[in-house]
């Protein structure tokens, strides 16, 4: 079956230190150029009049208006997910560490200009804005809202199929936070998990961590089995509509049998624990 289906997945490790070269600190002049080089389009500026959680914001777009003269709109910050707050759910625990993210980026933007950067979804099915934040200083900096709060270890990666640009660069900055246990990754909570514990996290979002024992092609798609018994055991599924995003040139699904690879997703029970995997961005190859 290798040879149909090849995807651009993530590697960590030295290439995936190149790829986020251009988002090293440095001139803070050139985050916004950086953002439009993973082809981000610059979006509308306001000021943030509220921080809901730690992964979204109320923005007022005409800083010269009073609040009852223009209406809010709420943003959700692109490609990552902090942890979560109830905010008026029944019976929902607060996430570890979500007051933290939560006020952390209240000190980053509340009351504060941004600018807002689009990738190709601008709005989700809840009426929120879709987009990644610029902060811009009084001295006229710029710091990319993103990138603080997963270098600082108060989000982690979460992407979609219509909304991954920038993301490689993301698992990076990610990926070092967790490496020195920051904020969130001193927290089980948050723990990669070894393939043979996934069925314990059912209907939660987490990073698995295992190796793919083979590949499968069936009519509906493409599954990754990481134990012999595929009926109980942990798998991710490729759906056969998904497959046309997996066309890079440096690995294909046939070939990664025998590979060690982390993924990312909510983990559902079909056939034992599984993790459907829509765009290469949630898979990294992890380097031995």
């Amino acid at each position: 079956m290798a040879g149909r289906w090849s995807a651009r997945f993530v590697k960590t490790g030295f290439a995936a230190t190149l790829a986020i070269l251009s988002f090293a600190s440095g001139a803070q002049a050139d985050v916004v150029d950086a953002l439009r080089s993973c082809g981000l389009t610059a979006g509308e500026t306001g000021v943030v009049s509220k921080v809901v959680d730690g992964d979204t914001l109320i923005l007022k777009t005409d800083p010269r208006k009073t609040l009852s003269q223009v209406a809010e709109r709420q943003v959700r910050l692109v490609g990552i997910q902090a942890p979560k707050l109830p905010l008026g759910r029944k019976d929902f625990e607060p996430w570890p560490m979500g007051e933290a993210a939560k006020a952390v980026l209240g000190k980053m933007v509340l009351h504060k200009e941004v600018q807002l950067f689009y990738g190709k979804t601008r709005e989700d099915r809840h009426g929120r804005i879709l987009a990644h934040v610029v902060v811009r200083s009084k001295s006229g900096s710029r710091q990319w809202a993103e990138k603080a709060l997963l270098e600082r270890g108060f989000a982690r990666v979460y992407s979609f199929a219509d909304n991954r640009l920038c993301v490689e660069a993301m698992l990076g900055f990610e990926r070092s936070a967790r490496a020195s246990r920051t904020g969130i990754w001193s927290q089980n909570f948050y723990a990669i998990r070894p393939q043979h514990q996934a069925g314990r996290y059912l209907g939660s979002f987490q990073l698995v961590e295992g190796r793919v024992l083979d590949v499968a092609e069936v009519r509906t798609g493409v599954y990754l089995n990481f134990e012999e018994n595929w009926r109980e055991d942990f798998t991710i599924f490729v759906a056969k509509r998904d497959l046309r995003r997996f066309g890079g040139k440096e690995h294909e699904l046939g070939q990664m049998e025998g590979q060690t690879i982390r993924v990312r997703g909510w983990l559902k029970l079909r056939n034992g624990p599984m993790i459907d995997v829509t765009h290469p961005e949630q898979i990294e190859i992890v380097d031995g």
